[in-house]
């Protein structure tokens, strides 16, 4: 791996950069919350040569929003299920712009 390959890769928001400790404090919050998501199975952290979590930038933003839902007092459980739905919904209407787009303006012949 080449210098340019490593600093390319401080933009890129699914590489894990980020060690547990790290994640935690850049989160506000606790080595343990981050363990609670992940047995929720919210988020899946890599694993560093050494068996370290790692988290990346996508991950911590995840995790961010479970932590604003639970301090808002929802259970771990449900503030994960809401924020994989919220994710999927996000993806679904992401996708539905792409083919809405590929498939160009509506005509009124075309509605007929």
């Amino acid at each position: 791996m080449t210098a340019d390959d490593t600093f390319g890769r401080l933009n890129d928001d699914d590489y894990p950069a980020y060690a547990m400790g790290r994640a935690a404090e850049m989160l506000g919050t606790t080595q343990g919350f981050l363990r609670a998501i992940g047995e929720a199975r919210l988020i899946t952290p890599l694993r560093s040569v050494g068996g370290h979590r790692r988290y990346s930038r996508y991950q911590l933003r995840i995790a961010a929003r479970a932590r604003e839902l639970v301090d808002h007092g929802t259970p771990i459980e449900a503030a994960c299920r809401i924020v994989i739905l919220e994710d999927q919904l996000e993806e679904a209407q992401r996708i539905n712009t792409e083919y809405r787009r590929a498939a160009g303006p509506a005509t009124p012949e075309a509605a007929a």
